[in-house]
């Protein structure tokens, strides 16, 4: 599988701040841009490539991908919240600050269970990389350090901040219907990519429990934006490992497509 890569301006490591799953389908089909997956960066030190899909992974958890142990304490940013309950090693999860449609306190996480009040990285996009490297390894705030996930693993993390992220806003509803997707296409897409593991239906692969089940419709229709970001960057840890939209060259539309179709699936 090709790996999306991006050559990424070290002259630390760069992230962006984070301190770190919450079908009817419309007829018109929007055609939407593919994802940009390639750019070079000039270096006044060594040059590291960042790999976009492999950041990917790490935003969603770094520690599984990167064979670490899992924090047992919670991350000393979360402190200063108290709306979201969760501990330990979910408060390391840059999703869990940042929400799985990258846009924090203004997305989907700006309420219900996950919400913490932090900022999202989808603007963080047009940082630079000194202000993206001061505040991940903490020279901005002591309490937010993530450089034990190493340079090269940070460089990843950035490349997929600075450029893998896309907006999901336009194409997911108020009732988190997919909007402007095409569900026939989609179901060709599925049927040649997804279903040799999550089958036909969706439900060969539980990632819940015998009594409260979670398939591949559970998650397109509860979380669309959790099933966006998992189609193209994949799932940490799956074996084998789970295809990404983004190395294989699908557009936006394509996993849009997806969508329509998965929430056509049975949700449990």
């Amino acid at each position: 599988m090709k790996r999306a890569k991006y050559l990424i301006l070290v002259v630390g490591v760069v992230l962006v701040a984070v301190a770190c799953s919450d079908g009817d389908t419309a007829e018109t089909t929007t055609t939407l841009p593919a994802t940009t997956t390639t750019q070079a960066a000039t270096t006044t030190s060594a040059m590291i490539e960042g790999d976009v899909v492999m950041g990917g992974l790490l935003y969603d958890k770094w520690w599984g991908v990167l064979g670490l142990d899992a924090p047992t304490d919670d991350n000393p940013k979360w402190a200063s919240q108290t709306t979201n309950e969760r501990s330990g090693a979910d408060t390391w999860r840059c999703k869990e600050c940042h929400g799985w449609d990258y846009k924090g306190s203004e997305g989907a996480y700006g309420s219900g269970s996950h919400m913490t009040g932090f900022p999202g990285v989808f603007d963080a996009q047009s940082k630079s990389v000194e202000d993206l490297v001061a505040q991940l390894s903490g020279q901005v705030d002591p309490d937010h350090d993530f450089s034990v996930m190493g340079e090269e693993a940070m460089a990843d993390l950035a490349a997929f901040i600075r450029s893998g992220l896309d907006d999901y806003t336009p194409l997911i509803s108020a009732d988190k219907k997919a909007v402007g997707g095409d569900a026939a296409a989609g179901e060709t897409l599925y049927g040649s990519t997804c279903a040799a593991c999550h089958g036909a239906d969706g439900t060969t692969l539980n990632f819940g429990g015998a009594d409260d089940p979670e398939y591949v419709g559970t998650i397109a229709i509860d979380n669309p934006w959790e099933f966006f970001h998992k189609v193209r960057a994949g799932q940490p840890g799956s074996n084998p490992a789970m295809p990404s939209a983004i190395a294989n060259g699908w557009t936006l539309q394509d996993t849009l497509d997806v969508l329509s179709f998965a929430q056509t699936l049975p949700a449990g």
